[in-house]
């Protein structure tokens, strides 16, 4: 099977573009915003408005929305570029949950196209206390009264720029009997912040990505018209699955940027530092290091921007993004902590970013799926053809 990537003249320029915008409008602000722990609401104004101005802000929306409406492959060589900075900063740039485009009718102008437009920022609500890797799990229950849905129970780890507008909310709506027992009917809805029963709260603090905030939710017999359904009733994950198949493939990216920077940070250390009268490059025990750092990059570059091919194509499965996933997070793990070994105590220091991005580097191996699940699902899809 052979795959070759050159990308384009314009796919160049975008992320020459991205680029551009990183160096002038993310990078300068990192420090201040991690000392924080906020991205203060006029920054984060101001790097929305610069992203709108450069054709940058909802880019992975389809045209037909409003959005930059790029293929997929594009979409990750942006999200490589933005992986470079934290996410309490690039969030500001903005991607938009995909999810939303199952909204209809009376929805798009109340949820999707004001996300679009920068005028709501929504949070997507699925992980409970009880309920994290094991999605099926959640307790939160919506149940019929009438023409609305009465919702109780909770979410953590909800995260967003600043605080939510709305969320894209997945409850249990009943129970379904199949071949293999019970399973639970997921529904997702779309919840105005502000609707009575509906608690938002700021969650814990994070030591990665600092200023991207989590939020905890609440629901006590809140009421939720039908018409907010997104979607159908039952069919919540089938519209996250539709919509989100390539989230891990944007993880994935994000990490490979990551690790570039980190890359670059240590390589330049290493071709000026001194000591014992020589520059430490030139010691094994570093070249070694960014030899391994560099060819991972490379392997896991490839692996991304061929599964985002196969997505484009149609013909990605859970498998692909699985293993996307997989090796790019647990990649940038590595050259972030072999980056600070090369440089030692100063790779600690808040002067330079290389702290930051180790510390940010640890969450990729968690949210949207942990390393075990990601296994898991590779597992189960190479074990598929030979079950009875």
């Amino acid at each position: 099977m052979a795959f070759e990537f050159t990308p384009s003249e314009e796919q160049r320029i975008l992320v020459d573009t991205v680029r551009k915008f990183m160096a002038q409008e993310i990078f300068p602000h990192e420090r201040e915003t991690e000392r924080l722990g906020e991205v203060p609401l006029e920054l984060g104004k101001q790097i929305q408005k610069r992203a709108m101005e450069q054709g940058l802000f909802a880019y992975n929306m389809p045209a037909e929305v409003g959005g930059g409406g790029l293929d997929s492959v594009s979409t990750a060589l942006i999200d490589r570029e933005l992986g470079k900075s934290t996410w309490g900063l690039m969030g500001w740039i903005y991607r938009p949950s995909q999810i939303l485009n199952a909204c209809r009718g009376d929805q798009r102008n109340a949820y999707l196209f004001p996300v679009i437009r920068g005028e709501r920022k929504e949070a997507f609500a699925l992980t409970e206390p009880n309920a994290g890797s094991d999605a099926h799990g959640i307790e939160t229950r919506a149940v019929k009264d009438g023409a609305d849905y009465v919702v109780n129970g909770s979410k953590h780890f909800i995260t967003c720029t600043t605080r939510p507008d709305f969320a894209i909310l997945f409850t249990v709506t009943g129970v379904d009997e199949t071949p293999k027992g019970p399973r639970k009917r997921i529904t997702a809805f779309l919840v105005d912040v502000g609707t009575k029963g509906f608690e938002v709260r700021r969650g814990p603090r994070s030591v990665g990505h600092r200023s991207y905030h989590n939020y905890q939710f609440s629901f006590s017999d809140c009421r939720i018209p039908a018409r907010n359904i997104l979607g159908e009733e039952g069919k919540g994950f089938d519209q996250a699955g539709k919509w989100l198949a390539n989230t891990r493939t944007m993880v994935a990216a994000n990490c490979c940027g990551k690790a570039e920077r980190a890359l670059e940070i240590a390589t330049q250390w290493a071709a000026t530092r001194k000591q014992f009268g020589q520059i430490i490059g030139r010691f094994q025990g570093v070249s070694f290091k960014l030899a391994d750092m560099a060819t991972e990059l490379k392997a896991a570059d490839l692996l991304t921007i061929y599964v985002a091919d196969k997505y484009a194509r149609g013909s990605m499965t859970d498998g692909d993004a699985a293993m996307a996933k997989l090796f790019a997070t647990e990649m940038a793990a590595r050259a972030t902590d072999q980056a600070i070994q090369i440089l030692g105590g100063m790779g600690l220091m808040d002067e330079l970013p290389l702290e930051m991005l180790w510390r940010d580097a640890r969450i990729e191996r968690i949210w949207d799926g942990t390393s075990e699940i990601q296994r898991l699902i590779i597992g189960r899809e190479l074990l598929r053809p030979h079950e009875g």
